[in-house]
């Protein structure tokens, strides 16, 4: 278990619950982190940078399990929450899941299921910071391009031949041509279809053609 490994979570205010459950998953390899309310866990430092998931408790005495969830949406920290409670009913799961919770589980939890939530939290956490890292990497790219090269950019993604590019802009062909080049160059790939499908596999075209049409 390494420093640098993701970190499980537990935001519980029930003593006994949150030593039991920190535990139990230490003693599955992992790293945690035990927290006895969603202020405490709020108050923890680099929390934006965090790496692992969170096991919470939905009634919590200061700030609830559902309130934290959105609190932590609007300040940017996507760690996957697996949702634990005593106290659940079915509004209460439909809202937690459509705010982009992993898991439910119900007290007492099974330490099957609490680890087969815990391997997926951890998954899509991964997976959601390797999205991010490429995203911000293509980000970066973009931003060497010029207002005109952007145009290019975002007229070839759409499927538009170089002739229709320089008819639509007004331009000559071999004009079209040479920013096309440095935007490959810039971009750092070897064709447009290398180029279209990384814009599109990190939701980025749909921000460019907003960005060029205004």
């Amino acid at each position: 278990m390494s420093d640098h490994s993701p970190v499980v979570f537990v935001v519980d205010d029930d003593e006994g619950v949150r030593r039991a459950m920190t535990r139990l998953i230490l003693s599955a390899g992992y790293r945690v982190e035990g927290f006895a309310s969603a202020r405490a866990f709020l108050d923890r430092s680099s929390l934006a940078d965090a790496e692992g998931c969170l096991v919470l408790d939905v009634q919590l005495p200061d700030l609830n399990g559902l309130a934290l969830q959105r609190q932590l949406k609007a300040t940017g920290v996507s760690l996957p929450i697996i949702f634990v409670t005593g106290h659940g009913d079915i509004a209460m799961t439909v809202s937690a899941m459509k705010a982009g919770a992993m898991d439910f589980l119900a007290k007492p939890v099974g330490q099957t299921d609490l680890f087969i939530a815990i391997e997926s939290a951890l998954k899509r956490g991964s997976e959601v910071r390797a999205h991010r890292v490429e995203a911000d990497m293509i980000l970066n790219r973009l931003s060497r391009l010029t207002p005109r090269e952007l145009e290019v950019l975002s007229l070839l993604a759409e499927g538009r031949v170089t002739k229709q590019v320089a008819c639509e802009l007004g331009t000559a062909v071999k004009t079209i041509k040479v920013h096309r080049g440095r935007v490959m160059e810039k971009m750092e790939t070897h064709s447009l279809a290398e180029l279209v499908r990384i814009l599109n596999k990190t939701d980025i075209l749909h921000m460019l053609k907003h960005a060029v049409a205004h």
